[in-house]
């Protein structure tokens, strides 16, 4: 933001230490936020010839919010990343119109473009437990095979997002019954562990070598220091080719497998939505979605068409 006003500096900086100390907005949340605003605020000051100061920023109308969508659609931007910044755009703006007492109608009125929700992409009960086995017994390194099954484990058995899982410490040894994962937001949960879950995490634990140093991040890089996703997502990328997966078959889809395995054993959806930790009961509504369109797939193959 070198370009811009200094206060319009502080009046961002001032906005995203609110997020992040007071409503505990992650720190990928946050960047995202920073990169969608400062583009918001770039686009300003081409846009008027002049620099995006504050009271400039307090007479944003219709025909500038228009102007700036159509510039990122030209971009070559998808409908739903337009709809994330400009979300971003109306979060800051009801923030910056109560602390400075202005009508942000303009930029609140303006409607989010039309997307097609995505389905989750989850992996049959058989290719989530093959990517399992294969993931413990082709990496090379006894602890190292270990820890990935620990991590792939934890992630189809409980549900976990990646970040969740490689946040865990030490202090969660030994695993119990149960375990409080820290998700989104800094919001809590308790997950249950499933046997098979806390014997791979117990496995890896016995396994991983002392001279990686104190145990903090229970999950390590192989030279020490915090295991990190994109080694999970090279993992799971050999495990894939390895099977014949669709590259659909991501870490994060064996959370999705998680939720819908479930639901397909007839679990209530308010449960499932308090273990994935989902704010609202909306997202996790995604999944009868998967689970009615694999209904109609099997209907299909068994009353084909002449």
């Amino acid at each position: 933001m070198a370009n811009f006003p200094e206060a319009t500096r502080s009046l961002l900086s001032e906005w995203l230490a609110e997020l992040s100390a007071v409503r505990g907005v992650s720190a990928n949340t946050i960047a995202s936020y920073r990169r969608d605003i400062e583009g918001f605020f770039s686009f300003l000051s081409g846009y008027w010839e002049g620099a995006a100061a504050p009271e400039n920023l307090k007479k944003v109308g219709i025909t500038d919010m228009r102007a700036w969508m159509a510039h990122r659609r030209d971009r070559g931007l998808s409908s739903r990343s337009l709809s994330r910044s400009l979300s971003a755009v109306k979060n800051f703006y009801r923030w910056f119109a109560d602390r400075s007492e202005f009508d942000p109608e303009a930029v609140l009125a303006t409607r989010s473009p039309k997307t097609q929700r995505r389905l989750p992409r989850p992996l049959s009960k058989a290719a989530a437990k093959s990517v399992i086995d294969i993931v413990g017994n082709s990496t090379p390194g006894e602890w190292i095979a270990a820890r990935d099954a620990a991590v792939f484990t934890l992630m189809y058995g409980c549900g976990l997002r990646v970040s969740e899982a490689l946040s865990l410490t030490c202090d969660s040894l030994p695993i119990g019954d149960t375990i409080l994962i820290r998700g989104k937001g800094g919001k809590e949960r308790v997950v249950p562990v499933l046997p098979a879950a806390r014997r791979a995490v117990e496995s890896y634990a016995r396994l991983r070598p002392p001279s990686l140093g104190e145990c903090e991040a229970l999950f390590v890089g192989a030279r020490g220091g915090p295991l990190n996703q994109r080694t999970v997502r090279s993992v799971m990328e050999a495990a894939r080719n390895s099977l014949g997966l669709p590259k659909t078959a991501t870490p994060h889809a064996l959370r999705h497998s998680f939720a819908t395995h479930l639901l397909e054993a007839s679990s209530d959806l308010r449960a499932i939505q308090e273990l994935l930790g989902h704010a609202s009961i909306s997202t996790t509504q995604a999944y009868t979605a998967v689970d009615q369109s694999r209904l109609a797939e099997v209907y299909k193959k068994a009353h084909p068409r002449s």
